[in-house]
């Protein structure tokens, strides 16, 4: 199997036709139903929060550009900014709620107005979900390696289809007016494009954007069409014949069933099923909200962004107003181009700093698919020193010298890939991820250090508290906890010392609390540690030890790179890479191995106990800061 590339926006290029239209402008484009000003109009706007808006189309309700025109324009404006020539784009992938043409697909229509050269394409036709899967399309084939450069699009122009001439044939609307369904939608939708470029390297100068996901489900399967257009719905909410059933063009025209239309009963569920997704990621673990710095979420009217903040809230999160940006007062629902012409408005912004993760949420409403996709923001190359560790390192878990006997081979043998399971789940939890790709801050760095205080002081607590309960049979093994705990008392200093030469203070520490990570650790080694002969603890000290002996000089040196950092700031992390070695603790713990007290009974629980212990200590390191 290929190992998956990273993938970049490396530039992004919008195209806005025309001069912004305010409220009050927008029947003077439209033009009026029937001779009569709507009386939803007011209301709907006032709703939906739009203050302007852009369209393709003059006051005599002529296009002036269409919707692979406006793509076009939104290619150049990328390709300007990234000084790239056309003739490097080998891929396009486009997305549109509706083309210009029925035939052929979109992105054929765009290539050939974009004049770009011979190239792989990917034509996709949806509502607001058109341009995240234009852009998921690029992403995978990107990351395949197949393409090192490729064009993502998204372009909508329903302008043209809620101009008044567009009902002038249609007798019930010109009688009774547009219908809520349609009337609704013609206060909301504006025309825009969008373009991304997508590579496989980054930006030698400017920030990047690197795609690590992007997350699609659609709940077609579950629900009846909501945001619809080439029918008419029934009263049991069944569809009528289609467009192209009809015996012409022109009877279909006349029971309105070209019509864009929205179902008002179900669009509410767009709301529901977004939350939904958003909260199914959270419990996988690809968001974290604690590390969301930016969440960008299409929301087609401001009327539905505070049932989206009540159900996350109800669910037990918080995003700080800080956090959102949108554009939809001033740019309008664009549709399949909304997310990308937000994105370019924050990208470009100068309100982008290396290392924060952005979080894009785009529902739609036509049968229901929620889509989310998670960005971080990197820094041009020619900024980005060379990281000294790397995801792709071999993992070698702590060596372990003793006798080769049956009940110690095996327990090795069980140790051994419990390590491996637990440094794989350290290297994507938030913290560490942020050394291994060179994202790490001085704050960062500030709160790792703080956590850690807690249980590294609790640590000698501990082993003392064992020692104790060690009977004088194993005089020796006792010994050796006793010694272990005072070499832990001088650990919390040294780290002490790192936090207060990092601008940390005193008060910061004696005042700081344990994470709830930090506090489930404890609690289980404080307990197990109050059993008699609490020998199985010894798994525990493998996974501490071994964290110390095996990562932490890594963690240490590549912290102290990327942050320019003193000797005397990491220290706590490098001075464990010989303290906790062969020659030292880990030796100690050999000895227990290898003694008489190492029965296949207390081998076992010395096993559970290590994986347990590095469940709790990966999880220390996913609640930073979360107290």
């Amino acid at each position: 199997m290929n190992e998956k590339k990273p993938v970049y926006i490396t530039a992004i290029g919008v195209h806005l036709p025309n001069k912004a239209i305010s409220n009050d402008e927008m029947e003077d484009y439209l033009g009026l139903i029937g001779g009569k000003p709507s009386r939803s109009k007011d209301r709907m706007l006032q709703q939906n929060g739009i203050h302007t808006r852009y369209y393709a189309m003059d006051k005599a309700q002529q296009a002036t550009d269409s919707v692979a025109g406006m793509a076009a324009k939104a290619i150049d404006n990328c390709l300007d900014k990234a000084k790239v020539d056309k003739s490097a784009i080998q891929l396009l992938t486009a997305g549109t709620t509706q083309a210009d043409l029925p035939v052929p697909g979109f992105a054929s229509m765009l290539q050939a107005e974009a004049a770009l050269p011979v190239c792989g394409i990917s034509s996709h036709q949806s509502v607001c979900a058109a341009g995240i899967m234009a852009l998921k399309s690029a992403f995978l084939q990107i990351q395949s390696g197949e393409y090192q450069r490729a064009l993502s699009c998204a372009s909508d122009m329903p302008s043209r289809m809620f101009k008044a001439s567009r009902f002038e044939t249609q007798p019930k609307i010109q009688e009774k007016g547009l219908p809520l369904d349609t009337d609704f939608l013609r206060w909301m939708l504006s025309d825009g494009a969008g373009t991304m470029l997508l590579a496989d390297q980054k930006n030698s100068k400017g920030l990047s954007l690197e795609i690590e996901w992007i997350d699609v489900k659609s709940y077609a399967n579950s629900f009846g069409v909501c945001m619809y257009a080439g029918t008419n719905k029934q009263k049991d909410g069944s569809t009528g014949q289609y467009w192209l059933d009809y015996p012409d063009f022109s009877a279909a025209d006349a029971d309105s069933a070209i019509n864009l239309k929205q179902d008002i009963k179900l669009v509410n569920q767009t709301v529901n099923l977004g939350v939904q997704h958003f909260f199914e990621l959270i419990d996988r673990g690809k968001i974290d909200p604690k590390t969301m710095d930016w969440l960008l979420c299409h929301y087609s009217s401001e009327y539905f962004k505070q049932p989206i903040i009540d159900l996350l809230q109800k669910g037990g999160l918080h995003i700080e107003d800080d956090k959102w940006f949108s554009n939809l007062h001033s740019k309008g629902n664009t549709g399949s181009a909304s997310i990308y012409i937000m994105l370019e408005e924050l990208f470009y912004s100068g309100k982008l700093k290396a290392g924060q993760e952005l979080i894009c949420m785009v529902p739609e409403s036509g049968r229901f698919i929620t889509t989310f996709m998670k960005l971080k923001v990197i820094a041009p190359s020619s900024e980005t020193k060379e990281i000294l560790i790397s995801k792709e390192d071999e993992i070698l878990a702590p060596e372990i010298h003793i006798a080769n006997k049956p009940i110690q081979e095996k327990l090795v043998r069980e140790l051994t890939q419990t390590w491996v399971d637990f440094e794989l789940s350290l290297r994507n939890t938030p913290i560490i991820d942020r050394i291994y790709n060179g994202t790490i801050t001085l704050e960062d760095y500030r709160l790792l250090l703080l956590n850690l205080r807690q249980q590294v002081i609790d640590g000698s607590q501990w082993i003392a508290r064992a020692a104790s309960n060690v009977s004088m049979e194993y005089f020796d093994i006792r010994s050796s906890f006793i010694s272990h705990s005072r070499d832990e008392h001088r650990d919390y200093q040294i780290l002490e010392k790192n936090y207060i030469n990092c601008g940390g203070t005193r008060e910061e520490l004696y005042t700081g609390e344990k994470n709830l990570g930090s506090d489930a650790l404890s609690s289980y080694m404080f307990h197990k540690a109050s059993q008699p002969n609490p020998f199985d603890l010894l798994g525990g000290m493998f996974i501490i030890e071994g964290l110390g002996n095996r990562l932490a000089g890594k963690w240490g040196r590549a912290i102290q790179q990327q942050l320019e950092l003193k000797d005397d700031q990491v220290s706590f992390f490098i001075y464990h890479e010989t303290s906790d070695s062969n020659d030292n603790h880990f030796e100690r713990f050999e000895k227990a191995l290898d003694s008489e007290l190492l029965t296949e009974e207390i081998a076992k629980r010395i096993s559970k106990t290590a994986k347990v212990v590095a469940k709790l200590y990966q999880m220390q390191l996913a609640e930073i800061g979360n107290y």
